[in-house]
């Protein structure tokens, strides 16, 4: 009883306002916080991950950084990784003055593995990137087939210029002497060193190898000698595509932005705290502070936006089916807005 009286009270009431007036607070209430643009893309780039900076040429958010690394670093659960065309490797470190990314491949030996080899797969990367294995590092084949592969010991001097010696697995290479982290991690299996030049000649080793392992060669950061240990992992080198539009973005005396790129058209944006440039953050001619202009980013309306005006468009049809017929003249009944 009481609901019917106040459903009534409240249809008596809104009842006195012209249509107006209804029409008007629908719009507000329903439909103009739908309209109401995102914040800009540059609080959107995420800076880390687990520890691990993030900063231009990548980026971890679409529209971040630069197109030539758009979906190759994915932070899941404060973990970052590596993704390349064989699957996604963690990533222990990225290195922005000497460019380079380590990253770990679990299905590579390690010591805790000893003799007891298990199914691995080799890593590869996308040949259409700016990406490349790094000629520091060295991998590591167990119990080869000597009918299939040719072991041979090697002078010592190929393990500084190995582009002077032949393509033969070395089994008297420094490294298979002394594993890092386990000097006697084998037993009674066989290791020989080898350079793989092509992605193909991984996959033709492994095939007759029972599997591998690769060690990169850290820098301590001393003066030689002894200048660097070796670890397990993969160095894989990139390129920082450097331009003009990028520095002046930049630049903290023209607003500090963030280097990005339209997520559809794929060209430069740089990315401000209150919006978008094509040059700068204190370019106010070439901003673009507008809905729907965040890094390519549909930011004019929602799904429940969509929603809410559909509703809106029918409720003014129902209005205007019910509003009197004046032959063109507006009056104060008919009058919409």
């Amino acid at each position: 009883m009481a609901l019917s009286i106040t459903n009534r009270l409240t249809s008596s009431y809104f009842s006195t306002f012209p249509c107006s007036f209804s029409v008007s607070i629908f719009i507000i209430l329903f439909i103009l916080p739908f309209l109401i643009p995102t914040q800009a893309q540059s609080r959107l780039c995420r800076k880390s991950c687990g520890g691990i900076p993030i900063q231009y040429p990548f980026g971890l958010d679409d529209g971040c950084g630069s197109p030539y690394y758009r979906h190759i670093l994915v932070c899941t659960a404060d973990m970052l990784e590596f993704r390349t065309p064989s699957g996604r490797y963690a990533v222990k470190n990225i290195n922005y003055s000497d460019p380079h990314i380590l990253v770990t491949d679990p299905f590579m030996w390690n010591c805790l593995d000893g003799d007891n080899f298990r199914p691995t797969r080799p890593f590869s990367l996308d040949t259409s990137t700016h990406f490349t294995l790094s000629p520091q590092n060295d991998y590591l084949f167990f119990n080869c087939s000597e009918k299939d592969v040719i072991i041979e010991r090697k002078p010592t001097f190929c393990e500084r210029f190995p582009e002077q010696c032949d393509s033969t697995c070395d089994s008297s290479s420094y490294l298979c002497r002394h594993l890092p982290e386990c000097a006697n991690g084998l037993r009674s299996s066989s290791c020989c060193s080898y350079y793989p030049k092509a992605t193909e000649s991984l996959r033709l080793m492994l095939k007759h190898c029972a599997t591998y392992t690769s060690v990169y060669w850290r820098n301590l950061g001393v003066t030689p000698a002894f200048n660097e240990v070796p670890e397990y992992g993969i160095r894989v080198g990139f390129d920082i595509p450097v331009t003009t539009r990028c520095l002046k973005c930049q630049d903290s005396d023209k607003g500090d932005g963030i280097c990005g790129f339209h997520t559809e058209r794929l060209n430069f944006l740089c990315l401000c705290n209150k919006g978008n440039s094509t040059t700068n953050c204190n370019d106010s001619e070439n901003s673009h502070r507008k809905p729907g202009v965040v890094a390519g980013t549909a930011t004019a309306v929602s799904v429940a936006g969509a929603f809410g005006i559909g509703v809106g468009v029918w409720y003014l049809k129902k209005v205007r089916a019910k509003a009197p017929v004046t032959h063109g003249v507006q009056s104060n009944e008919n009058r919409l807005f």
